[in-house]
């Protein structure tokens, strides 16, 4: 029985290294970029955010309805399966925001500046849409973030990200 548990023991000790190094892998491929991290470059430098990911239906239809409150350096990407056109409001929502539109590729298209809490305003965002960033109400224009700045997040295609991971 000694011999078949150091065998044993070896075969589990190879397995987690194995396994270790898989997950370096998957982190070195990934180039540092943090599913739970927004980063924006631009003319102005670098900017990162903490983000709730907004990726279903029903967390895409709750957005950031109800919040009091939005750290300053935190944010909500929605992530649109396909390119479409996007169009937000701020139903129930007593925070003013910053809303990015963006393309499949991570480029800022459209920044609607400062929307206004609780309005039910329509604000389109454009066509061939797959992302939206909502942050703090003019923390865009102190940052200097701008349209033609981009992001870098995983849930971008990494083949034709203008900012890959």
């Amino acid at each position: 029985m000694g011999r078949r548990y150091q065998q044993i023991t070896r075969v589990l000790i190879c397995a987690a290294a194995l396994l270790i190094a898989a997950q370096s892998a998957v982190r070195a491929s990934a180039g540092g970029c943090d599913p739970a991290q927004v980063q924006i470059q631009g003319p102005f430098g670098e900017a990162r955010f903490s983000v709730e990911i907004a990726d279903t239906q029903v967390a895409r239809a709750r957005g950031l309805m109800h919040r009091e409150t939005l750290p300053l350096s935190a944010g909500m990407l929605f992530v649109y399966p396909a390119p479409q056109p996007l169009s937000f409001w701020m139903r129930n929502t007593p925070l003013a925001l910053d809303i990015l539109f963006i393309d499949p590729q991570g480029v800022v298209q459209h920044i609607h500046e400062m929307a206004k809490p609780f309005d039910e305003t329509p604000i389109f965002g454009g066509t061939g849409l797959t992302h939206v960033l909502e942050i703090n109400g003019g923390l865009a224009r102190r940052l200097g973030i701008a349209p033609g700045d981009r992001l870098r997040h995983p849930t971008f295609s990494q083949n034709s990200a203008a900012w890959p991971c």
